[in-house]
């Protein structure tokens, strides 16, 4: 797909670039001890619940082909599903229920290695002359929990809207003279995500994914206006389904804190209104360019 195509045309997806080998393309340490616990079970899989591996296997629909790993069952996806078109069918997943948690699935990692060890210090704390301290851990392992909730969203079903992609607060409203990927002028809606903002990342429209681009770079606070081009970034091209087939982008924008950029899309996909896409650990910054146009309208 050439960056010069007219917005009208239907793009050909572009392969993904080699710098995202997974869903967070920037690790980190609860990445790397996820990876190698999948690793662990695996093995204990294949060695100890081998009829359970074949009846996956046999339910398993697309293709596992390019993941990094041996795909067993649909934990294994939740890092690679950006590098391979495996799936299985809901009534086929038996950790569906996941994803009713109210918690963001890519952060439980981060729940269970941090808001887990200062649960259980404040329970032991209560239970001695020192409990009056439990407080500390207790309020620790709650604001864990609050930065990684996954609350319902009502998705309006109007028609002409664009949906936010983050939770949080619009800094600015800039108009661009000419993006190349949008093919003219733009405007580019930058969203600030405090630490106390829901994190997770939602599809604007109905839209299929044709370009995505990972950027490394440093990690400014999210206040500083240099953030929104220093910073490390991972952006997503989008093309509506409706005709005339306009372009729009997300950028995820990671801060001085929020240190990891997680999106799961993959070029070809077709995400839905408000389908989460992603998120950026404990915030920072999330951009949509829409193209501009004289009936666009910031809500």
């Amino acid at each position: 797909m050439s960056s010069v195509v007219s917005p009208s045309q239907r793009a050909v997806p572009e392969p993904l670039p080699e710098n995202i080998r997974s869903v967070q393309p920037g690790g980190g340490m609860c990445y790397r001890l996820e990876l190698a616990w999948g690793r662990w079970r695996r093995w204990y899989l294949r060695r100890f619940r081998p009829a359970y591996v074949a009846r996956m296997a046999r339910l398993r629909q697309g293709d596992a082909e390019g993941a990094p790993h041996p795909v067993l069952d649909p934990r294994d996806l939740k890092y690679c599903r950006n590098q391979c078109s495996a799936y299985w069918a809901p009534e086929h997943d038996p950790f569906r229920w996941r994803d009713r948690l109210p918690l963001a699935r890519w952060g439980l990692a981060e729940v269970l290695l941090m808001a887990g060890p200062a649960a259980a210090l404040a329970a032991s704390l209560a239970a001695t002359r020192f409990w009056p301290v439990a407080v500390l851990p207790a309020a620790f392992a709650l604001v864990v929990l609050w930065f990684f909730r996954d609350p319902p969203r009502r998705v309006p079903q109007e028609g002409g809207l664009y949906l936010a992609p983050a939770d949080g607060k619009i800094t600015d409203v800039t108009r661009i003279d000419h993006d190349a990927f949008l093919g003219g002028p733009a405007v580019r809606v930058g969203i600030f995500l405090s630490l106390f903002d829901v994190h997770v990342n939602r599809a604007p429209c109905h839209a299929r994914v044709i370009a995505m681009r990972y950027v490394p770079g440093k990690f400014l606070s999210a206040l500083r206006p240099e953030c929104a081009t220093e910073n490390e970034s991972l952006w997503l091209g989008l093309e509506e389904e409706a005709p005339p087939h306009r372009r729009l982008a997300v950028r995820q924008v990671s801060g001085q804190v929020a240190r990891r950029i997680v999106c799961q899309a993959r070029p070809g996909e077709l995400l839905l209104p408000g389908d989460k896409f992603g998120m950026i650990k404990l915030g920072s910054r999330t951009e949509l360019w829409l193209p501009a146009r004289e009936e666009l309208e910031i809500l």
